[in-house]
């Protein structure tokens, strides 16, 4: 007896068949196009061939005939033969372009030989990945072949940034295969959750869209979502809605059918709002993602500090967040620093517009040089008071956790204030180009590198912070050719007082790891690096015995996260949307003359004379400098540490360039321009015609 959806046979069965949504048997592709058609979408009948068929060609083709003959009316319509491998099309794989599709099968012949072609395509893949061929379970999609007036490719969510408030069609004229082929780049429209035009780009095929037509995709964009992330799906994200990635086709007559639909792989971000955040102000100091106990100790005062500075000037701030971390990656408000970067101070007078904030600051202009070396004077004979932590006690340990994050939040305050209020000269020599000396001079003098930072502390200032066993310094370094130029007090006074920044996160970091080592010794901690899991109330309060650390929430400290955008906001799901409206042109000069290089990516294995282009100023890039004709960075300033190192060793650098590290193809050979900020294509050398 047949039942329901079947015609005969087990081995293939209709996409109205309850066991099509079953992606074991029907793979996924089919099973998404069975369940999809049992919710009202429009989906082409078909049938599947599934993974369980019989492998004899002659019993398979005796039960794949009767439904052949019924969807092409008995050879008379044309068919598309689809892959529908069980691990395609899933969520955190999608498999795109790995099997073959075969389009426009006309006859029994035709249609067997197609069949064949995808199957092998199962094999082919497996063995490419080091499977055996009979770990190659495939089904086959079969369907009717449309001659639509136009296809394409739907995305529910911005499938670059993630936004979920944005739907992207991207239109070809006639099936969709054009475009998922690469053939044509097609018409692009970006849309919001209205179905209204954000943006539009021809592409090479130029089809245009109705509004009805883009109002349609966009229903069914919002529609497929929920039916792949009802309470019956096997996928569930934002609310019971997976937003999909869709093939679809519109036919002459104007009908709209879906013919694939798979959930998106990019990561839903959600819809942005609020400031614009970068992580470039703050990446030499934090180029790695931090732990929660680093982001704590080194985080959260220089959140204070700021807030506090732009309170002393009398900046609003509408209480939007300053300092945010992301996946353990710092970034700070640029809509808060735009105001206040490279401004005199009598800028902020107008600003402020207050005649008493503007008292304030002429007379903290006034006093600053004084304040700030009475803070640099407290920070040294604090860190020179500095016991080793065999003779503290876990509590004083803790206390002095606490007593470096307020001199950290003075410290990173009056170095703000210099900068804002008596401004920096773009030349200033850094800590960094010093340290580099000493470094050099230390290791010829047999230091190792385990004393060096002892005896030569102003080394820490080519390292990032962190929580570890001990400092590894730079391997090698190219000691720079230039020599230190005369400094006027308030880049004197600021280097300085960023080099007792580094110091006191260093002083923290030694002190959190003998915590953990005790934590361990005490058993309540399974590794000495799980102490980065803690936060710093979190910490004492496990020291106190006052709280039980659950270890395996205290695994894989310390994070990985990916980097973040050069700019972003964030969303209602609290994830970074990139921001890229209004961004271009905004590259900036930072000085060093001019100079030509082939491009390079790589900060690890920079040859001599490359133009490096990255995405922030990493600090540890220092020792390199002197070997690049350039530096670009999509983020940063011109006042930022390796920016004012690249200028002392004159090296041309551009900063605030976003999206430099796609827009030039490594190899590329670019002219750096240090004075505009322009980075172009070099034209090639002309050569001279031989006279006849």
């Amino acid at each position: 007896m047949v039942t329901a959806g079947t015609m005969a046979g087990e081995g293939v069965i209709t996409l109205d068949d309850p066991r099509a949504e079953n992606a074991a048997c029907a793979g996924a592709k089919a099973a998404a196009l069975a369940r999809a058609r049992r919710a009202g979408l429009a989906v082409l009948p078909g049938f599947v061939i599934t993974t369980d068929a019989d492998s004899d060609p002659v019993a398979l083709a005796d039960v794949t005939r009767p439904h052949w003959q019924q969807l092409t009316d008995d050879g008379r319509r044309s068919l598309v033969v689809r892959s529908s491998s069980p691990i395609e099309d899933r969520a955190d794989s999608s498999m795109a372009g790995r099997f073959t599709t075969v389009v426009g099968v006309s006859g029994w012949d035709e249609f067997t030989r197609a069949v064949g072609i995808v199957l092998e395509s199962a094999i082919q893949v497996a063995r490419e990945e080091g499977r055996e061929p009979t770990d190659a379970a495939m089904a086959v999609l079969v369907q009717p072949l449309v001659e639509p007036r136009a296809g394409g490719v739907l995305f529910g969510v911005d499938p670059v940034t993630g936004r979920s408030d944005r739907r992207v069609v991207t239109a070809v004229t006639g099936m969709p295969e054009r475009l998922v082929s690469g053939e044509t780049s097609g018409a692009r429209y970006e849309l919001d959750a209205a179905g209204r035009r954000v943006s539009f780009d021809p592409g090479d095929d130029g089809i245009r869209l109705t509004r009805r037509e883009l109002q349609e995709l966009v229903a069914l964009a919002g529609r497929a979502a929920e039916v792949f992330g009802g309470p019956d799906g096997a996928e569930r994200d934002l609310g019971h809605v997976v937003p999909q990635d869709i093939e679809w086709a519109i036919e002459h007559d104007g009908r709209l059918w879906l013919l694939q639909s798979r959930p998106v792989t990019t990561e839903v971000t959600g819809i942005p709002s609020g400031p614009v955040f970068s992580p470039g102000p703050v990446s030499e100091t934090f180029p790695d993602a931090l732990s929660i106990l680093e982001a704590d100790l080194w985080v959260s005062p220089l959140r204070e500090a700021l807030a506090q500075v732009l309170n002393t000037l009398g900046l609003e701030t509408d209480d939007a967040p300053l300092v945010v971390v992301v996946d353990g990656r710092v970034a700070m408000n640029l809509d808060v620093l735009e105001v206040t970067a490279r401004a005199p101070w009598w800028a902020f007078i107008r600003r402020v517009r207050m005649l008493r904030s503007a008292w304030r600051i002429g007379r903290l202009r006034l006093a600053l040089p004084e304040l700030a070396t009475d803070t640099i004077d407290a920070a040294d004979k604090a860190l020179f008071e500095v016991q080793p932590t065999e003779g503290l006690t876990d509590r004083q340990l803790i206390a002095t956790l606490k007593r470096c994050c307020e001199a950290l939040v003075s410290l990173h305050a009056h170095e703000m204030l210099i900068g804002m209020v008596l401004g920096i000269d773009a030349k200033q020599l850094t800590a960094s180009s010093v340290a580099l000396r000493v470094l050099d001079h230390a290791r010829r003098e047999g230091l190792s590198d385990e004393e060096i930072p002892a005896r030569f502390p102003i080394v820490l200032s080519l390292v990032p912070p962190r929580i570890c066993p001990g400092v590894v310094l730079p391997p090698e370094i190219a000691l720079p050719a230039w020599e230190p130029a005369d400094e006027d007090l308030s880049a004197t006074l600021r280097e300085a007082l960023r080099l007792r920044v580094r110091w006191m996160q260093e002083l923290a970091a030694r002190y959190a790891w003998a915590l953990g080592q005790r934590l361990v010794e005490r058993g309540d901690l399974v590794a000495v690096p799980q102490v980065q899991g803690l936060d710093l109330e979190a910490l004492e309060m496990t020291v106190r015995r006052m709280a039980v650390t659950h270890h395996e929430r205290l695994d894989g400290w310390p994070p990985t996260g990916r980097p973040l955008p050069a700019r972003f906001r964030l969303s209602d799901l609290g994830r970074p949307v990139p921001v890229t409206e209004g961004v271009e042109g905004q590259a900036t000069g930072a000085g060093g003359g001019r100079g030509e290089g082939a491009v390079h990516l790589d900060p690890d294995d920079v040859p001599d004379g490359a133009v490096l282009i990255v995405s922030t100023l990493d600090g540890r890039l220092a020792p390199i400098l002197p070997r690049l004709n350039g530096l670009v960075a999509e983020t940063g300033s011109v006042l930022a540490h390796l920016a004012i190192l690249a200028r002392e060793a004159n090296v041309p650098t551009v900063v605030a360039m976003p999206g430099a590290t796609t827009r030039f193809e490594p190899g590329t050979i670019v002219t750096v321009d240090g004075a505009t900020g322009e980075v172009t294509d070099a034209q090639p050398a002309r050569t001279e015609e031989p006279s006849s």
